[in-house]
């Protein structure tokens, strides 16, 4: 069987052979695509991906082939220049199955557009039509736009034109689902959600591959720093950032030495005046105005080894994302067994059940993260049980032999279809 992957990053193995920067994102899926060929050795696997480059490049790397194709333009448009290079790779390859890893963007689009809908499934990994009704984050426009700066004027890149882009996005991404016929999803989040864009396609459930390195390690509650937050992503205000900060000063009333690290490089403090957009500008303002400046550490980006470090150091993990499908960052807590607290949002509920394997909160309700964060750092027994039980149900949902099984049948009822 010859399968094509469409996706949005580079793997690892050719940022590496083409001496780029490797991807902090995207980890997952060459975990997953390694498992596919050692399940099933008669699946001959190409990666079409996108990069900065003048040409069509195709290289093998470890039994994979991988296609390089030139990005051009922005990811509002429907990218027809992509169209020939599709009909190229398709004739090349002649896959029996084309699986479009997100609709986020829109070079899997491009593909349908070019190539027909005829086996093609897509996976949702989030849903961007869907996001951008949350894309401020429960930041007032009034707020926002006392704080917008004069970098946001001169780049035209305010948060409010980043939430009319998403929109944009979003109506790809439609185009793209009421086109297919097969959809691979993990939530009864996106699964309703495509029902309301294409009710009649074919929905397959199939949760996901995680990262090799979260499978080896296991967190000890002897080995952390006590007090210690971790938050996975902080960079746009569907991550929440602003929601932990206003929750720090209930926690500091009981817990005087809480440190917040967060993944990702320090777009606030580090950055001169003019270079910081609205965004930043807000959040400054508002660390400034909740006196927690000093509590919140920065720890640049991170390669996998080192986020498996920075879980299994931390004492919770929080996740106040005012949107989310099924977050990885979750799962990979989860499967070390870091206590989690996440906001009760989109599909998260499917992977938390409260009380037993996490704790959840309505996302406004910043009280409530402050409390179940305290709970965890209070209660150390109740942080041993939280950490056995997520551990138990990740490594079922996250197992690797059984996605991958999952992931071979759906291959073959597609093609007998």
């Amino acid at each position: 069987m010859k399968v094509l992957w469409i996706t949005n990053t580079l793997f690892p193995a050719v940022s590496k052979k083409l001496d780029l920067p490797v991807p902090v994102v995207g980890g997952w899926m060459y975990s997953a695509a390694e498992a596919l060929l050692d399940f099933n050795q008669n699946i001959e696997l190409g990666v079409a991906s996108l990069y900065r480059g003048e040409s069509l490049q195709s290289l093998k790397i470890d039994g994979i082939t991988y296609f390089l194709i030139p990005q051009k333009g922005n990811n509002m448009e429907e990218a027809t220049y992509l169209h020939p290079y599709w009909k190229q790779i398709k004739d090349q390859l002649a896959p029996d199955v084309v699986h479009i890893h997100g609709s986020e963007y829109p070079h899997g689009l491009a593909y349908v557009n070019a190539c027909g809908n005829e086996n093609v499934v897509l996976s949702i990994q989030g849903l961007v039509s869907v996001y951008e009704r949350y894309y401020l984050g429960g930041i007032s426009e009034r707020e926002l736009k006392r704080n917008i700066t004069s970098r946001d004027f001169i780049r035209n890149d305010s948060l409010f034109k980043q939430r009319v882009q998403m929109q944009q996005r979003g109506k790809l991404e439609k185009s793209l689902i009421r086109q297919l016929n097969d959809i691979i999803g993990r939530t009864s989040w996106d699964k309703d959600h495509v029902w309301a864009i294409n009710p009649g396609a074919k929905y397959h459930f199939c949760n996901e591959t995680l990262r090799n390195e979260f499978y080896k390690h296991e967190w000890d509650q002897e080995k952390i720093e006590s007090h210690s937050i971790f938050l996975s992503q902080a960079h746009y205000p569907i991550k929440g950032l602003q929601q932990m900060i206003k929750a720090l000063p209930y926690i500091l009333e009981h817990y005087p030495d809480v440190k917040v690290y967060v993944a990702g490089n320090d777009f606030i403090s580090n950055q001169k005046k003019w270079r910081l957009n609205g965004f930043a500008k807000y959040i400054q303002s508002l660390m400034k105005l909740s006196r927690v400046e000093d509590k919140f550490i920065f720890t640049g980006l991170l390669s996998e080894q080192e986020m498996c470090n920075r879980y299994l150091k931390s004492n919770v993990f929080v996740c106040p994302s005012s949107i989310e499908n099924s977050p990885n960052s979750v799962g990979e807590a989860q499967l070390l067994g870091v206590p989690c607290v996440s906001a009760y949002v989109g599909g998260v509920a499917d992977m938390i059940d409260d009380g037993e394997t996490g704790l959840i909160y309505r996302f406004e309700e910043v009280e409530m993260l402050a409390s179940a964060v305290c709970r965890v750092f209070r209660d150390k027994e109740f942080a041993n049980s939280i950490s056995k039980n997520e551990r138990k149900v990740a490594l079922h949902r996250h197992s690797q032999d059984s996605n991958t099984e999952r992931i071979n049948e759906i291959y073959r009822a597609i093609c007998k279809k």
